[in-house]
């Protein structure tokens, strides 16, 4: 009887990341567990999408690069159809500039791909419990924005792109066209050529060529390094 209970109690998670050794290992963690199950996966957003409409997992572990879509988005649609939906973003991008906005648009938690595997159980733990997960430098950071913005001190250009912008630069800076975006976002072409022009106003940039420049580099830096912070960018851009 207890046993029946037991396993009755596992919580249900579905995975969503491109990369098929990823979403493999963490089954094999997360199954190992008493109280975890993996319920399904997906590589695609859109997909994932309908495919956690139906199954109503108990959380969901995402990464921000996906195919043919946007994890961020796919974070948006999610906490649209469940406001209180677990979330927990896994990924290799910088969380002093992701983490923050991944808990605006209704993430619950934010960990790199780099961190024990003991933290993602608990994390994925954490946020089922309904509690926020973040890592200790993070949340002091945030302490740090905090205190920033009471004083009205200045952040980067990269930490002043909205979330849509810094979206639509990083996809730049993958080699997409502004027409591939728009499609890609299910936005019109003068959509993203007005956040286009948004973002060479915050950079201070002249024109679309370094406009392009910038965001090649800044996807340069997070595939060399895994991460890439707003000073990384500004050193390299200044080479």
């Amino acid at each position: 009887m207890n046993r029946k209970n037991s396993a009755q109690k596992k919580h249900r998670v579905f995975l969503v990341d491109d990369h098929p050794i990823v979403r493999h290992g963490l089954t094999q963690l997360i199954d190992r567990e008493p109280d975890l199950t993996v319920c399904g996966e997906s590589e695609v957003g859109s997909t994932a999408l309908r495919a956690i409409a139906a199954v109503k997992p108990d959380a969901v572990v995402v990464d921000l690069s996906l195919k043919e879509s946007s994890g961020f988005s796919l974070i948006k649609n999610l906490a649209g159809l469940d406001p209180k939906l677990p979330i927990l973003v896994l990924t290799v991008n910088e969380e002093s500039l992701y983490a923050e906005r991944c808990l605006r648009a209704g993430a619950k938690g934010y960990l790199m791909k780099d961190e024990a595997m003991e933290n993602v159980l608990m994390a994925i733990r954490r946020v089922i419990d309904g509690k926020v997960y973040l890592s200790e430098k993070m949340e002091s950071k945030l302490l740090r924005i905090s205190g920033r913005r009471r004083d009205n001190v200045i952040a980067s250009p990269l930490e002043k792109l909205s979330d849509r912008e810094l979206e639509i630069f990083r996809l730049l800076g993958q080699g997409l066209g502004t027409r591939q975006i728009a499609k890609l976002l299910n936005l019109s072409v003068s959509t993203v050529e007005s956040h286009r022009a948004k973002i060479k106003e915050k950079f201070d940039l002249r024109n679309s060529v370094e406009l392009l420049r910038h965001a090649v580099k800044w996807v340069e830096l997070e595939r060399e390094n895994g991460s890439a912070t707003p000073n990384q960018l500004r050193d390299k851009t200044a080479l």
